[in-house]
């Protein structure tokens, strides 16, 4: 059989279609391959990155975090779980302005999961949701759930608190006690896991041992919750799934 001229060759990759010749293009794979990423994290598993220290030693500044976008699909958030969410209206405390070049970069990071957002959100641990009654604290400083103490063994620290010095009832209050609080219908209690250093929802209301939690306290809406926590997977010697 004499061998193939380039001629030949030619004209059979001529008469290939043309969106095959498209689709076998390097830019065109890596475009669809954006195109993917881009639409797990819009409906399915997208990335955030952990911006403080308020949920040490669970995760730590700089985690990169997989959020399961459709956890609360069919269900409730749950005391525990640890979630990220949309900063609230009333969590908002001068936040800077964003210049034209940082909101760009960010667009790619919201859309890629690479690099800066522009997306405004918070991590942290739900304690309780709609119709539980919460306060704190009983004489060993533990936070009570609808008047029994909770075991809270993910803590990284906690703000002092010494019965009989140092407590709820002491001539100087411990910055641990808030007022009772009920949760309404839709909201969510969340605070972080480093308590000590944590800006959260019960930060207002700290130091304050009578009244009705409800006037100071910052509640997350159901629908500021994006999704829950389920696996770290960058620093790559932290990857796994974060402690409950």
């Amino acid at each position: 059989m004499p061998p193939r001229t380039d001629d030949s060759q030619s004209g059979e990759r001529a008469g290939r279609p043309r969106w095959r010749r498209i689709a076998r293009h390097p830019l065109a794979n890596l475009a669809a391959a954006l195109l993917v990423i881009a639409l797990v994290q819009g409906l399915f598993v997208k990335v955030y990155q952990v911006p403080s220290e308020s949920m040490e030693q669970t995760l730590m500044p700089g985690d990169r975090l997989l959020v399961n976008r459709l956890a609360y699909a069919g269900a409730a958030p749950a005391a525990g779980d640890i979630v990220v969410f949309e900063r609230p209206d009333q969590w908002r405390e001068n936040r800077p302005e964003r210049g034209a070049l940082r909101t760009i970069v960010g667009w790619f990071g919201d859309i890629f999961g690479f690099g800066p957002s522009n997306s405004d959100a918070l991590v942290k641990r739900v304690i309780a949701g709609p119709g539980q009654t919460i306060s704190c604290c009983d004489a060993s400083g533990r936070l009570l759930k609808d008047g029994e103490p909770s075991e809270e063994p993910y803590l990284g620290s906690d703000l002092p608190f010494e019965s009989g010095t140092l407590d709820c009832e002491s001539a100087t209050v411990s910055l641990r006690c808030f007022p009772s609080l009920t949760i309404p219908e839709g909201q969510y209690l969340v605070l972080g896991d480093n308590r000590a250093r944590s800006s959260d929802g019960i930060s207002p209301c700290r130091g304050v041992a009578v009244g009705d939690g409800s006037e100071c306290a910052r509640l997350v809406p159901r629908e500021d919750i994006i999704g829950a926590v389920f696996f770290i997977v960058l620093p790559v010697d932290r990857w796994g799934a974060p402690r409950p």
